[in-house]
């Protein structure tokens, strides 16, 4: 999906991946699951390039569907891939991923997620051989582009229950916590917000986080079924 000139969506079934085009060369935020490899060769030729073009991947974390075909790109053609020091060993397995809830659940939408992501590859992530890392306060914002990548700082569909809007994702290992943190973001002007998982958010950054204030997180509090 092509959603500006210089930017584009890779993995719109499953979890999203971006890739930002800067004069000739391409950065990709995420790496969403193996299988996003074969996808992510298609998609650069739309774009009239190759993998040869890739000059970067940052990982807006370190969780394995975010970290995906990462080791491949890089062990196959030397791409640097790097995210937030704090994420670095479970990006290269050696730390567990954190415990997390799924709050309010559906049967039928977490049916549904596990058979994709398996169709996809999601337990056949490989962790990373090697890693940069990039510090706190570092936000992935793309002033050029107007576009602010939040990984799993917010959703706009919650995966296990169909919930559509801004929200704190229900796999958060601390939901209030996740909540207060969007005082990190809610400052920075960008139109586009771009999550990990389901549609980009186009009415700004501001708009996302008090829509996400508004739906709180009594939604992951209660069991569903």
């Amino acid at each position: 999906m092509r959603i500006a000139p210089s930017l584009h969506r890779l993995g719109e079934d499953l979890v999203n991946c971006y890739l930002v085009e800067e004069a000739g060369e391409v950065t990709l935020i995420d790496a969403g699951v193996p299988a996003y490899y074969r996808d992510l060769v298609d998609k650069l030729a739309t774009m009239g390039r190759t993998i040869d073009d890739v000059r970067a991947v940052v990982l807006t974390h370190g969780h394995s569907d975010h970290v995906g075909f990462a080791e491949q790109i890089r062990d196959e053609h030397g791409v640097p891939v790097s995210v937030h020091e704090l994420d670095a060993a479970l990006a290269r397995g050696e730390a567990p991923n954190p415990s997390a809830g799924m709050g309010e659940r559906k049967l039928g939408s977490l049916l549904s997620l596990l058979l994709r992501g398996m169709r996809r590859g999601a337990l056949r992530a490989k962790p990373l051989t090697e890693v940069g890392t990039f510090g706190a306060g570092t936000a992935l914002h793309a002033a050029g582009l107007d576009a602010l990548f939040v990984g799993d700082t917010l959703s706009t569909l919650a995966v296990t229950t169909g919930h559509e809007g801004p929200q704190v994702p229900p796999f958060s290992a601390d939901s209030d916590a996740a909540l207060d943190s969007l005082t990190e973001i809610e400052a920075v002007d960008a139109a586009w917000l771009l999550p990990g998982h389901d549609a980009p958010w186009t009415d700004g950054v501001a708009a996302a986080v008090a829509a996400a204030r508004e739906t709180g997180v009594d939604h992951l509090a209660r069991p569903g079924g």
